[in-house]
């Protein structure tokens, strides 16, 4: 048996914090057998400050580099060959990883890249983050989403490739809408898929066992996948009262993504919007922060992701910046940090990584508590993950 005691001031287990320490956590065989008070004489001169259960990312572009800000640069990359989409791939869970990101869900790409690197995360013997991959999504033909979606038309076309997808893919991405027009500051278009077909296609992930989660923004996508019971909306802008109240009712969860929009309003020259653009850019991010607030008090199960890779939105950093926009928003740093470990793990049904006990030990050490200063997020001492502590930095 192999037994590990990890000290610290204070911690937060998935839910709460605590701030009465200082703790002794002892590990044994990579589960936490207790965490129990001791005093200050106890402390060993490396003692951590503060220690929380892993991070989540629930939602990137791992084959992305979203620091790339030359959009013809990324337009040309998206024909790179495969060995420099893994390359590129390998950076950016590297990049999670130093953020203190033990479980990453990638969003999506049709070049096989999510499932090569969540291969490889299964088989490396190295500690590395968990990931979880649903491989491609599915679209209508010609419409947004060509570089992760398989297109579909008919029912049994729909059919067919949602259950080859779900053949090795961990949840189904459904490319419900388009993206948002900033320049009229609105989603054009209507959805992808109706009702009926977007119920039809989370009824047969569901009888496959598998969740769903769908590209959405606008009013009408947001009905749609109301309506239909997607297991949760990503990115979800245009959000409104009466699309929380059926999220709340049915638990579906909200993944709200601020940073895409956030890194075009506070770098509009990066895209060249003019100001009457970065107006909508503003005014989109205001109702975000509205709804998400709302969303909160309403129950909605809310989860932090960051749609790394997009432009400008830097893997790993961007999911400390996702929870100080739940900060923004009212949030308490409770709410927000439940937001980014112990809640998407629930929702995709891993085992908990609370820190209690019982509970597999995969935990990050941070210089500082968040709770003095949430930027102290950004600076991760350590990883302790597969019985084995990872110093970072």
């Amino acid at each position: 048996m192999s037994q590990q005691l990890v000290y610290t001031e204070s911690y937060f287990d998935g839910s709460s914090y605590h701030n009465e320490g200082p703790y002794k956590v002892t590990v044994s065989d990579g589960v936490i057998e207790a965490v129990t008070p001791c005093t200050s004489g106890d402390l060993p001169d490396d003692h951590a400050k503060f220690i929380m259960p892993g991070l989540v990312e629930a939602h990137c572009h791992l084959f992305l580099d979203g620091g790339e800000l030359d959009l013809k640069k990324r337009s040309e990359y998206l024909k790179a060959p495969f060995e420099e989409m893994i390359e590129v791939a390998h950076k950016s869970v590297a990049a999670n990883m130093a953020a203190g990101i033990t479980l990453i869900r990638d969003a999506g790409d049709k070049y096989g890249v999510n499932h090569q690197v969540r291969r490889e995360a299964e088989e490396s013997r190295e500690v590395t983050p968990s990931i979880r991959s649903p491989g491609l999504g599915v679209r209508k033909p010609k419409r947004y989403g060509g570089f992760m979606a398989r297109e579909v038309e008919s029912r049994e076309e729909i059919k067919t490739a949602v259950e080859e997808l779900l053949e090795t893919g961990d949840e189904l991405k459904i490319l419900l809408t388009g993206i948002i027009d900033f320049e009229s500051g609105s989603v054009k278009g209507t959805p992808q898929f109706d009702v009926e077909e977007t119920k039809f296609i989370v009824d047969m992930a569901h009888a496959l066992g598998r969740r769903t989660f769908a590209h959405c923004s606008g009013l009408l996508g947001l009905e749609v996948a109301a309506e239909a019971g997607v297991d949760s909306v990503e990115h979800g802008f245009f959000m409104t009262r009466d699309i929380l109240e059926i999220l709340a009712e049915k638990q579906i969860a909200w993944v709200p993504t601020f940073s895409p929009v956030y890194g075009q309003w506070t770098h509009p020259e990066v895209v060249g919007w003019c100001d009457e653009t970065i107006g909508h850019l503003r005014n989109i991010l205001d109702s975000h922060l509205e709804h998400v607030a709302m969303a909160a008090e309403m129950g909605v199960p809310l989860v932090v992701g960051s749609d790394a890779g997009s432009l400008g939105v830097v893997h790993g950093k961007a999911v400390i910046d996702e929870i100080l926009f739940f900060l923004e928003a009212g949030l308490k740093l409770e709410a927000a940090l439940n937001a980014a470990t112990s809640l998407p793990r629930r929702l995709w049904n891993f085992d908990s990584i609370d820190i209690a006990p019982k509970n597999r030990a995969e935990f990050i050490t941070l210089a500082a508590s968040p709770f003095e200063n949430p930027e102290n997020l950004r600076h991760v001492s350590a990883i302790f993950k597969d019985d084995t502590f990872v110093k970072i930095g």
